[in-house]
């Protein structure tokens, strides 16, 4: 499938239903959640950090972002978006270029944050990632993430005011979609979800509604964020740990086996020929 393919089949699953990205943080888990049924892959910045050997938060440096993205495209048949946390700049032409490496990695959509930075700034950001996709003919995807919520950046009972604010100046920017991580509660997320203009990504923690309860409320994606790549190394510390610790003792998985991990990637140089 062609990247305009893949980027027309990624904005048309944001316009029905509830879109469940399990997030990934390199090829091997990506290609693993694809043959689970996912129909689109996103990335975790977190465990893509950590993947890599650095603290998460815009620490990464790019050159290793645009690296894994190219091993996930490489290896999986459904569209990629990547978590490319501020774009790993603050000036927005160099953001840009930034992303324009994203582009030709294969990805299709981005994650861009305006964490503590004013929304101004990540306005302008989504603006000239906007008009370089253009150029290129690209029609990128841009999930504007507000972190209103998520660092408290208005008192409780302005966030739903604050986010709604955030959300029009994104728009104008050409945003796509709007991701509020942070946000559990059910009443907020439907004055979101009918007043942003945007469609609605949520992150999955701790009190959020069920899947069937945000389909309802009108939510269009779903992220695992980095829970997932959380759960996995917490797992790997506690089989280590036995291993280490337990003379030695033989490991082995529940589900999957070396045979069953190995056929995962089967044929995958082939089909890039």
């Amino acid at each position: 499938m062609t990247t305009a393919n893949h980027a027309a089949t990624f904005r048309q699953l944001h316009q029905h239903g509830l879109l469940l990205l399990a997030n990934a943080w390199d090829a091997g888990s990506a290609r693993l959640i694809e043959s689970l049924g996912a129909k689109a892959i996103a990335t975790t910045s977190a465990g893509v950090a950590w993947a890599n050997g650095y603290v998460d938060g815009s620490r990464l440096p790019v050159q290793h972002s645009v690296a894994t993205i190219a091993n996930i495209v490489r290896v999986i048949r459904v569209p990629l978006s990547v978590d490319f946390e501020d774009g790993y700049a603050s000036d927005p032409a160099t953001v840009a270029d930034n992303v324009a490496r994203v582009i030709d990695a294969g990805a299709v959509g981005i994650n861009i944050e305006d964490g503590a930075d004013s929304p101004d700034l990540l306005a302008g950001k989504i603006e000239r990632i906007k008009r370089m996709a253009a150029q290129r003919g690209v029609d990128l995807f841009v999930n504007a993430r507000t972190d209103v919520y998520l660092r408290g950046l208005a008192s409780d009972d302005r966030r739903v005011e604050e986010t709604l604010a955030r959300a029009a100046r994104y728009r104008a920017a050409g945003a796509d979609n709007l991701f509020v991580p942070g946000v559990v509660d059910a009443d907020d997320i439907r004055h979101i979800v009918s007043n942003a203009g945007l469609p609605l990504n949520v992150m999955s923690r701790p009190g959020l509604p069920s899947v069937p309860e945000l389909a309802a409320l009108g939510v269009r994606r779903l992220s695992a964020g980095a829970s997932i790549s959380i759960a996995t190394l917490d797992c790997v510390a506690g089989l280590a740990d036995s291993f280490l610790h337990g003379e030695g003792k033989q490991v082995s998985g529940k589900a999957l086996d070396y045979g069953a991990i190995n056929k995962l990637f089967d044929g995958i140089e082939a089909r890039q020929h």
